[in-house]
């Protein structure tokens, strides 16, 4: 069940007025009945994982808390972390390490004869054994106090707005949330609102409309695109995306609105960094932090000089790479942005800067950084959405060695597809950015939200792609 599809629309419709007339028990129960269904209408099998990882996840956490001998308590996260990661591993990385070690032993001079299995990638899985990880290692370290209702915990781990593809969310922001009876008020359902709206706008005008221009691209085997389509669908890529995954997100935080939660941001105007550790900082936020908390800082962090600190960047880089997909293209798009920070942190511990002196000249030096910087991130789309990494060694020649003039009249249309769709979003990220308020278009005086929405909802209707296309994120 995908949030842009009618399908939805009458889930949602049917669900959100009773949800509104019950106690906050039953409100509860409703959610928990709801999730399920939203989850089960993939596939009702993906039902019994989310449903053995939340029981294992709720006992242990209950064993953790309660047991004051450290031994029982350490044995007890193990169960946990170790029965996660194995779904984790091998509905989503079985098939991947299999055909990986089976090319090692051909190339060693040995033959095999095993194959892989036809296993299904539940929807979400990625993102829901994150999600309850958090439950019973932050118990662990005294965060977090166990729930007592196994049906309020169920409810945390399938919360049908973020389940599929997040945010994120820790145990110690929403469980609390979900504990609490909740208030729906006028401005909170009408910030709800904006939100699915500004992400329904995302999603199917801007990235629904931009996927054409990267797939007639990146589709083609062989490769057949010139040099210039190749950099116009790497920037058409790097909108596609962010519109695809923040619209999510947004939906989601909106639906969450609409009820009564606060979910966290996800994005924070990503493209405007202008380095490395600022990017992650503003993208994807709760996987970005959630690596930090519970891997990076657990690896060492930066303590122990700048070797180990490189070691645990790129550490954390590289199994953030391998989180989003089981394919060598994602573990070198990781391996890249460790990469990225390593140099950055080397440059800031040799306190090499191009910092400029001149106040009237830091506006152009701080639009340069952040050109410069939004080009390596598209460097790193490129491996990111190639098929395979033949394709990213023919897509990085392309550019060098079929970059003629004759190609550019054929790239105009695409060019100008690229402006039209993503100028909308430029402009709300403009008044964001100034103002440094997210919700800026709902503090618009009257005229102006009525302008705002009248002209994207036009855009909306004529331009948007319909048909209910996937979210990437579901992959993942």
């Amino acid at each position: 069940m995908v949030f842009n599809t009618f399908l939805f629309a009458i889930f949602i419709c049917a669900l959100y007025p009773l949800y509104l007339i019950l106690s906050h028990k039953w409100q509860n129960r409703l959610l928990l009945i709801g999730s399920y269904i939203f989850y089960g209408a993939w596939d009702y099998r993906f039902l019994s994982l989310i449903f053995i990882s939340t029981v294992i996840d709720f006992y242990c956490g209950k064993h953790i808390e309660t047991s004051n001998n450290i031994h029982t308590r350490k044995a007890f996260l193990a169960v946990s972390v170790i029965s996660n990661l194995s779904l984790l591993c091998f509905f989503k990385y079985f098939n991947f390490f299999a055909d990986n070690f089976r090319a090692l032993l051909e190339v060693s001079g040995f033959t095999c004869n095993f194959g892989t299995l036809e296993i299904i990638l539940p929807v979400g899985i990625s993102f829901y054994t994150f999600q309850t990880m958090s439950y019973t290692i932050d118990i662990y370290k005294n965060e977090l106090r166990s729930t007592d209702c196994f049906l309020d915990f169920a409810l945390f781990v399938s919360f049908f707005p973020q389940l599929v593809a997040g945010p994120i969310e820790r145990a110690r922001e929403l469980l609390p949330q979900i504990l609490s009876p909740r208030k729906v008020n006028l401005s909170d359902f009408y910030t709800g609102c904006h939100l699915i709206f500004w992400g329904l706008f995302q999603k199917v005008f801007i990235a629904d409309n931009l996927a054409q221009i990267v797939d007639r691209v990146f589709d083609q085997v062989p490769l057949q695109a010139s040099g210039i389509e190749i950099v116009i669908a790497t920037y058409a890529f790097a909108f596609q995306i962010f519109c695809d995954f923040a619209g999510y997100s947004n939906i989601a935080r909106g639906l969450g609105r609409i009820m009564g939660f606060d979910i966290m941001v996800n994005f924070r105007i990503p493209y405007i960094a202008s380095n490395p550790t600022e990017f992650w900082k503003r993208w994807h936020i709760s996987l970005s932090s959630w690596l930090k908390d519970y891997l990076y800082i657990p690896l060492g962090g930066s303590r122990g000089g700048l070797y180990f600190t490189c070691r645990n960047l790129l550490a954390t880089m590289i199994i953030g790479g391998l989180w989003h997909g089981a394919a060598w293209t994602f573990i070198i798009w990781g391996f890249y942005h460790g990469f990225l920070l390593i140099i950055y942190r080397m440059a800031k511990a040799k306190k090499f800067s191009l910092t400029c002196n001149f106040k009237a000249f830091q506006f152009v030096e701080k639009g340069l950084k952040i050109f410069l910087f939004f080009n390596l991130v598209c460097i790193g789309w490129l491996f990111f959405r190639a098929q395979s990494i033949e394709q990213i060694t023919e897509i990085a020649m392309l550019p060098f060695i079929n970059f003629l003039p004759n190609h550019m009249t054929m790239i105009l249309p695409g060019l100008i597809q690229l402006l039209f769709f993503t100028l909308p979003l430029l402009l709300v990220q403009y008044f964001q950015h100034k103002y440094n308020d997210l919700m800026i278009v709902t503090r618009f005086n009257p005229a102006f939200q009525t302008l705002f929405y009248v002209t994207y909802f036009h855009l909306l209707v004529f331009f948007g792609v319909s048909g209910g296309n996937r979210f990437i994120y579901f992959q993942f």
